[in-house]
């Protein structure tokens, strides 16, 4: 292969714009971790921008989130003049995310957001990328015309064999999409939604492919297999993720694909704060802290504190809550058991609770139900958290 024909891509996905982090407003920080893409991407030089999905955090966004992204999508197209190739994830309204697209590819932004898209790559020098959007079950069964389709792990052998068909020769391969791998690793921020298209897709479908640039799970390091990576969230967007290293991938087509992870700063931080409630109100204390940062506080007092949480937001304006880590015992049993809750999707938690009423599981028919209202109530912009 000739070092001209080589492609280098920016790997981004999980942009969640409009998102909000225990009702503070994310759009500032947005805003300043997208400008830090794009001058990665210049100082890259690279051939392509990928996102991955999620682009926004509703299926319904808000005008300021709307005005942040085609801000962002035309600097990066129009005035930094890289071609972009971008899918809609779960989160996406693939009908309004796609107003727009028959004319945009003119100007080598390629968006698919419909199952039927993906067989058709599109080629940058010796790389072909296939470009496959959330879908779920139903979209499958109808374009292959097959009603025992019944979910995504059904539907995409199916799916990437069709790809596969589409293979050029003498090309890379790289197949852009918005699911969970079996085998990943998730965080609190992510939909815990895990009927249809979100769970359990075995990671040695993907072997064909030269790269698989994935979106859906936060963390950079959700999945690690030889050929394929989750970019990650580029801020953190729960607590969990505070300690998780944040930014884009950079990958390069050759004889063996090469990819090298680039951080991001964040315009405000997670983390979390551990004092005495008087060292906390302590200026010596709190002038060395980032005040602005998105703090959990774990406060080392037993005693009661009359009018605590007003005090400290006095100081630190952007707490996301504030724990005792020396109070009774069974406070922290209670605590755990709120944890282990949240980690449980909502599936789960509702087959529990009918056990709990009925002694007995859900019937198929119920089963039934319970997904496609799930898929509803997802489809209008609910988190199911």
């Amino acid at each position: 292969m000739e070092e001209e024909d080589r492609v280098k891509f920016l790997h981004t996905a999980d942009w969640h714009i409009g998102k909000k982090l225990a009702g503070y407003d994310l759009l500032e920080d947005q805003k300043a971790v997208l400008k830090q893409i794009i001058e990665i991407a210049k100082n890259e030089e690279v051939d392509a921008i990928v996102i991955a999905g999620d682009i926004y955090d509703r299926s319904v966004p808000s005008e300021e989130s709307v005005r942040l992204v085609n801000q962002t999508i035309a600097q990066i197209n129009l005035t930094e003049k890289f071609p972009l190739l971008v899918i809609s994830g779960n989160h996406d309204s693939k009908t309004r995310l796609a107003t727009g697209a028959p004319w945009f590819s003119r100007s080598d932004y390629f968006l698919h957001t419909r199952l039927e898209e993906a067989f058709t790559p599109i080629v940058i020098k010796d790389t072909a990328f296939f470009l496959l959007p959330y879908f779920e079950p139903v979209d499958a069964r109808i374009y292959f015309d097959d009603p025992d389709i019944r979910t995504i792990q059904q539907a995409m052998p199916r799916v990437l064999e069709k790809m596969k068909d589409h293979f050029l020769q003498n090309q890379r391969h790289v197949l852009v999409s918005h699911f969970f791998v079996a085998g990943s690793m998730k965080t609190d921020s992510e939909t815990k939604l895990e009927v249809g298209g979100l769970d359990g897709i075995n990671g040695q479908l993907l072997k064909d492919f030269d790269y698989v640039a994935l979106g859906h799970l936060h963390g950079k390091n959700a999945l690690n297999l030889p050929n394929a990576r989750y970019s990650g969230s580029p801020i953190k967007y729960s607590l969990s993720e505070k300690n998780q290293e944040k930014g884009v991938w950079i990958v390069e087509t050759a004889e063996e694909t090469t990819f090298q992870f680039i951080s991001v700063s964040p315009f405000r931080d997670v983390r979390e704060l551990q004092a005495e409630f008087s060292q906390l109100l302590d200026p010596g204390f709190y002038r060395q802290q980032n005040r602005e940062d998105y703090l959990s506080i774990l406060l080392e007092d037993r005693q009661v504190i009359p009018n605590m949480m007003n005090q400290l937001r006095q100081i630190y304006p952007r707490i996301l809550q504030v724990e005792r880590i020396n109070g009774r015992e069974g406070n922290r049993r209670k605590s755990w058991k709120a944890q282990e809750i949240k980690r449980k999707s909502p599936i789960d938690l509702i087959h529990e609770f009918y056990r709990a009423i009925n002694d007995e599981s859900v019937t198929v028919h119920q089963q039934k139900w319970i997904e496609e209202t799930m898929h509803d109530l997802m489809k209008k912009g609910g988190d199911l958290r």
